[in-house]
Parts: structure tokens; C-alpha cells; sequence
């Protein structure tokens, strides 16, 4: 099986691979994280209960205030933070967050992102060429 390459806007950060956290839903560094335990903590999100640290997280949009810059800045200073954010669409203050955080961040790809990687995925994320790469062993 040959791997899928997935084209985006570039993005913020370094080349990173990983297993992928997929749903359809909205995210929050700020209300939706429970950041000393590294789960999904807010009940009605659809990840609630999973971890999210070293993953490639992939969601909708992004949610918000200005707290998510300093919220991911501390997760990584702790090791809690995931290893990218991939997202359908971020906003001003999730960029600013990502790299302020040092947190891999990539949006507006040519699909609906969230359809096109399943969790478990082994994903390749390169912001600079502006790809997503899904791995087929």
C-alpha cells in the first residue's frame, strides 16, 4: 500500500510523526483538557477520558481565548503537550499559541481533515512543505 499525502496551508514548527487522536470536534487547550492528567476532561467533548500527549491531535476548529498560548507553553515545559495540532481551521490566537507553545500546528488542508486520518493513524506532519502524510503499512 502506498501512503496518502494530504496538502495544507504551511504551518508553524518542526517535521514531526506520531500516532494520530481523531473526532469531530472543536478544540480548547483552556476548557477542554484536563493538563496535569494530559485527558480530555470536558464531558461533552467526544474525546473525553482520552490522553493526548505525544499524539497528533486532529480536530475541527479552533475554540477560545488568549489562555491557550500560556496553557500550551506550560504543557510542553512538563512533557503534556501533544506533538502537533492539526486542525480544519485555526484562528489568530491558536497560532500565536502554537508557537509561543512550541506545539507543530497546520490547518485549511484541501479536505475535511477529520475524515481523511482515523485514530491510530501513524501520520508524518511537515508545516513547512504544508502536507500531512498518512503511513499504510
Amino acid at each position: 500500500m502506498s501512503d496518502t499525502v494530504i496538502k495544507g496551508h504551511v504551518g508553524i514548527g518542526g517535521k514531526v510523526r506520531g500516532k494520530a487522536l481523531v473526532a469531530n470536534d472543536d478544540f480548547s487547550a483552556r476548557y477542554d483538557l484536563d493538563r496535569i492528567k494530559g485527558v480530555f476532561s470536558r464531558p461533552a467533548h467526544k474525546l473525553v477520558g482520552e490522553n493526548y500527549v505525544d499524539t497528533i491531535l486532529i480536530l475541527n476548529t479552533a475554540k477560545g481565548g488568549v489562555a491557550t498560548s500560556w496553557m500550551l507553553h506550560e504543557m510542553n515545559s512538563r512533557g503534556m503537550a501533544p506533538k502537533a495540532l492539526i486542525l480544519n481551521t485555526a484562528n489568530p490566537i491558536m497560532a500565536q499559541g502554537s508557537a509561543f507553545g512550541d506545539v507543530v500546528l497546520m490547518d485549511r488542508f484541501k479536505t475535511d481533515i477529520t475524515k481523511a486520518v482515523q485514530t491510530g493513524d501513524d501520520v508524518t506532519v511537515d508545516p513547512q512543505a504544508g502536507t500531512l502524510t498518512i503511513h499504510k503499512t
